[in-house]
């Protein structure tokens, strides 16, 4: 008789570490704070969180005619969160605003963007304009 293979759903769920808990809730704070500052700043947020096997956008914002993929970073400080966007994250992102202009082309002829937005306890969000471009 053959053995029966187990599936990721037979396995009891495990608690996430509280460490891994708290930094998801700063995560969803952080962008939650900073999809309010480009609301502010006359943006309209399409997408929050897109996923792609290649990779996560934290924010898609539209402003007339440009489309900004927006990477959040929360740290202690804003200095700190400036240096958290690695070259290998920048172009998961890259590689995943290709996935989202693919399945959105009406929004390909647009300007493109990559911005960052910094936050950190005590300070206001800094927005980081072109924080990065897909040539590099």
């Amino acid at each position: 008789m053959a053995k029966a293979e187990r599936t990721r759903s037979d396995k009891p769920a495990k608690a996430a570490a509280p460490e891994r808990v708290a930094a998801f809730r700063t995560g969803l704070s952080a962008e939650a704070c900073a999809a309010a500052l480009l609301i502010a700043k006359g943006y309209r947020i399409l997408a929050k969180r897109f996923r792609t096997p290649h990779g996560e956008i934290d924010i898609i914002a539209r402003k007339r005619g440009l489309v900004a993929f927006v990477e959040v970073k929360a740290r202690a400080s804003l200095d700190d969160a400036a240096y958290a966007v690695t070259p290998r994250q920048q172009q998961r992102i890259i590689d995943a605003a290709q996935a989202w202009l693919m399945a959105h082309p009406d929004h390909a002829e647009l300007e493109l963007r990559f911005d960052a937005i910094l936050v950190a306890p005590r300070s206001l969000p800094r927005h980081l304009i072109a924080a990065f471009d897909a040539s590099q």
